[in-house]
């Protein structure tokens, strides 16, 4: 009895960890994808995010992640959602409380692949990934310099 449980604890790791590569290797895809559509910059960090979805009427969930951005460079943000996806993903990013660039323009409705920031100071920026209307979903977004200024 004490070897089949042993056996069956086993294949279920086993079976955990082949889950857990898979789920890597395919946000790692992805990862790569979003950063060759980025264009011709330099890739310098990237941001995986799987969110599950939002209580209804609360507000949505969202993965932050702090950056200190130099002055006088040239950045681009990028957001790629995965396929599967039932959200689809928006980056935002803001110094302190002032939000300065995202991939969606709330006024007119359309969503954008990728945005270009020229920081003008040196600081800690804010960078937000979430899911339209709280949705669950998976993406990645990625920093990249552009130039120097």
């Amino acid at each position: 009895m004490k070897h089949i449980f042993k056996l069956s604890l086993a294949i279920s790791l086993l079976f955990g960890c082949f889950l857990s590569l898979s789920a890597q290797e395919s946000m790692s895809e992805l990862t790569g994808q979003c950063a060759a559509s980025a264009g011709d910059v330099t890739y310098l960090k990237d941001f995986p995010v799987k969110l599950d979805a939002g209580t209804p009427g609360g507000k949505p969930l969202s993965a932050k992640f702090s950056m200190l951005l130099s002055k006088n460079t040239a950045y681009r943000f990028t957001i790629c959602t995965a396929p599967d996806s039932e959200g689809e993903a928006i980056l935002q990013i803001y110094e302190l409380n002032n939000l300065i660039g995202s991939t969606y323009n709330e006024a007119t409705g359309k969503d954008y692949p990728s945005f270009d920031f020229k920081c003008q100071k040196t600081a800690v920026y804010h960078i937000f990934i979430s899911f339209k209307e709280g949705k669950p979903g998976e993406a990645v977004g990625i920093m990249s310099f552009i130039e120097r200024l």
